[in-house]
């Protein structure tokens, strides 16, 4: 059972809101669900992971990168999205330097079903240490949906520290928008927990440049 009246979450999301209308930005301002964790020691206890589909998309302008065949490249084309050829990543002849700012430059990878073997012969390993290894994705799948998909996929993963955060929505969302992601995240989160709930210090939602609402 959630700690988190709906009610109360409802408030603080009103409250995120109404502080980047008062303060427009010249960008779409993300929604950030930041916790605190406590009674864990990530260097002794097993480190969880755990990724969740959003129902409202989160990260609309999350730069997705297709690293596909002919057919898939051609896709990319259409739909917007950059893409790399198997001659592109040859090109950049597992250069450590190259690689990381690939990855920097893009938030997140698809791979064509076929080339997926391949990436890691041809980038070496930089991809998956910026935790950024391409998901696959066939020729039955629309790439436009399948970004849309990984845009709306948020990842809780337990590091070295007690704190993380997670890109919950936009202030260009309604209320119910947020609320239906906040609620789905928060459980998810608990479920994922050793202790549940008594592993939970703080819950704040913020706007990128707004004020932390205390939510826990």
């Amino acid at each position: 059972m959630s700690k988190v009246a709906v009610a109360h979450v409802r408030e603080s999301i009103q409250a995120v809101l109404k502080n980047a209308e008062g303060k427009p930005r010249k960008f779409t301002e993300t929604v950030e669900l930041q916790i605190g964790l406590k009674n864990y020691d990530p260097q002794r206890d097993k480190r969880f992971s755990g990724t969740i589909k959003l129902p409202n998309v989160p990260r609309p302008n999350m730069g997705v990168c297709v690293l596909g065949d002919a057919q898939h490249c051609d896709e990319a084309k259409e739909a917007g999205l950059e893409s790399m050829s198997v001659d592109d990543l040859k090109k950049l002849n597992k250069n450590k330097k190259l690689i990381k700012k690939m990855a920097r430059k893009h938030d997140a990878f698809l791979a064509s079903e076929s080339l997926i073997k391949q990436i890691p012969r041809l980038l070496g390993p930089g991809l998956h240490k910026a935790g950024k290894f391409p998901t696959p994705v066939s020729h039955h799948e629309r790439l436009s949906d399948k970004a849309n998909e990984l845009r709306a996929t948020i990842k809780f993963q337990l590091k070295k520290v007690l704190c993380l955060g997670v890109a919950v929505g936009h202030v260009k969302m309604t209320e119910d928008q947020l609320l239906s992601n906040v609620m789905l995240a928060i459980n998810f989160l608990v479920s994922l927990l050793k202790k549940h709930w008594q592993n939970v210090r703080s819950l704040y939602l913020k706007s990128t440049m707004g004020k932390p609402e205390r939510l826990y």
